[in-house]
């Protein structure tokens, strides 16, 4: 938010209105009364009690998204009134637009910048484009003999349970819930118990825009209670998940053990960002191998969390990464000057320390960072940290650690560079800085990753797909594409 100052956010923060009641059918519910507290890892605050839902809220807002489909005017208005609404949905998310972002700052770490400028562009941006889309796909008609008419229909596939993360929990709801509401699904949406507030909220905006009763209901609660009682549940009929390859296949078992409803999978990353001597700017590939891993607190499953560097240019673009790192500004994510705020909280923050205590157990060289700040605040803050001399089966080289921590790998020619960028279980992401445009198609060609970028990383817009490949996932977010796992091809074939 422009001129805003960090005096401002905190004002702001003191009067911020922030309710944990599930979103079901429409109005706000306390479901049975169980709740939890949403601790902000700014300060290790507590914002305010979330429902916790259990099979009863889940059964609730499940009935609540089958009766809005089976008999409610959701699924039969046109593609254009569906886009409208979603339309409206886009201007006035654009209009609580600061306090979306604050709440997302508050309830994940995320320095308000980034909130403002990047989550809710994001979010506002994929209702707008989804809005725009609906009315603009089209069913077809097959040439057949003189005799027969042939019909090939889109139909919504029914009730969707999508549940998300806490990394950039309205980007990622936003690209499953506006593309299955384009479509004329209903949702039953559940936030991460890390990031529930922005989410159920958004449920709130979405009603108030003009979604009838049961289209979009949000429910907070835990992985285990309410995640699988979506999971398991018959009434839903498609599954769309982002987040963990160990919980993507529990939603994989939920499936074969209820409906066998169509499970979609948007899971994690080790994602390697190659670094060629003919790269058109090592200045350049450096800083953006910087801004990639400590972008988010590094809490991204597309994080370029393995650097591959030719030998030959290794120690000059460490260096320059080292450099970055420790010049990065961490603070309190509600200052705009921010540039890394604080991991989601202190079981996260704990986790990703054992990474690097494991790092440096097996022999990895720690080039900066390493260590826990800012403690005097209470906050989950952890310095951005760079290790070169990795070994390919080290650790750190392997496991997705989900946080502001580099491993710098070296090769001495192309075909090693590869052989190591394929050389995990993920799938997800990968980037490669090269001048000869013959290099770039052959080595993206080559790389198992559901997205390459060159001479950059993380760029793109809503007209291409996101998703992964190998235990990165299945199916593909944004994109006309997305509303296929939405829709059900049905073929009518008429004897004339």
């Amino acid at each position: 938010m422009p001129n805003v100052t960090h005096e401002e956010w905190l004002l702001r923060a003191k009067s911020l209105n922030l309710s944990g009641a599930h979103h079901i059918d429409g109005a706000d519910e306390d479901g049975s009364g169980a709740a939890f507290d949403a601790v902000s890892p700014r300060d290790g605050q507590v914002l305010t009690p979330v429902a916790d839902a259990g099979t009863a809220e889940v059964d609730a807002a499940v009935a609540a998204a089958r009766r809005a489909f089976d008999t409610g005017p959701w699924p039969r208005l046109a593609p254009a009134e569906r886009g409208a609404t979603l339309l409206r949905v886009a201007d006035l998310l654009q209009e609580r637009r600061a306090d979306l972002a604050l709440t997302v700052s508050l309830e994940m770490g995320k320095p308000i910048t980034d909130a403002y400028d990047i989550e809710l562009r994001a979010l506002i941006n994929t209702f707008r484009w989804y809005g725009q889309l609906a009315d603009k796909v089209t069913d077809e008609s097959p040439h057949t003999p003189a005799d027969a008419l042939a019909l090939v229909t889109r139909e919504p596939a029914g009730v969707v349970g999508a549940v998300v993360p806490w990394n950039f929990p309205l980007t990622l709801a936003g690209w499953k819930v506006a593309p299955a509401l384009a479509a004329g699904c209903t949702v039953v949406l559940k936030p991460s118990e890390n990031s529930p507030l922005s989410a159920l909220l958004l449920g709130r905006i979405a009603t108030e825009a003009g979604l009838p009763p049961g289209v979009l209901n949000v429910v907070g609660g835990t992985g285990p209670v309410a995640g699988r009682a979506i999971g398991l549940h018959p009434d839903v009929d498609v599954l769309a998940f982002t987040g963990s390859t160990a919980v993507g296949r529990h939603f994989l078992r939920y499936a074969a053990d209820s409906n066998l409803k169509r499970v979609w999978l948007e899971l994690g990353g080790k994602s390697p960002n190659i670094i060629l001597p003919d790269a058109p700017d090592l200045e350049k590939a450096a800083a953006t191998a910087a801004w990639g891993i400590f972008f988010n607190q590094g809490e991204m499953c597309t994080a370029p969390s393995r650097l591959l560097v030719h030998t030959s240019v290794a120690e000059q673009v460490t260096e320059s990464v080292v450099r970055r790192a420790r010049e990065l500004r961490i603070g309190d994510p509600l200052d705009p000057s921010t540039e890394m705020g604080a991991l989601v909280g202190e079981a996260h923050l704990g986790r990703v320390r054992d990474h690097i205590a494991t790092g440096l157990a097996e022999g990895a060289r720690l080039r900066a960072g390493g260590d826990r700040t800012l403690t005097d605040t209470g906050g989950s803050y952890l310095e951005p940290t760079v290790f070169d001399q990795v070994d390919p089966g080290m650790r750190l080289a392997r496991e997705e650690i989900f946080g502001p921590v580099l491993s710098v790998l070296t090769f001495d020619d192309l075909d090693e560079a590869v052989r190591l960028a394929n050389d995990t279980e993920y799938g997800l992401a990968a980037g490669l800085w090269t001048s000869d445009l013959s290099t770039a198609h052959r080595v993206s060609r080559a790389l198992k990753a559901g997205t390459v970028w060159v001479n950059c990383y993380e760029e793109g817009d809503l007209t291409v797909p996101f998703g992964g490949m190998k235990q990165s996932g299945n199916g593909r977010d944004k994109s006309a594409h997305a509303l296929e796992k939405y829709t059900e091809l049905k073929t009518t074939w008429i004897q004339l």
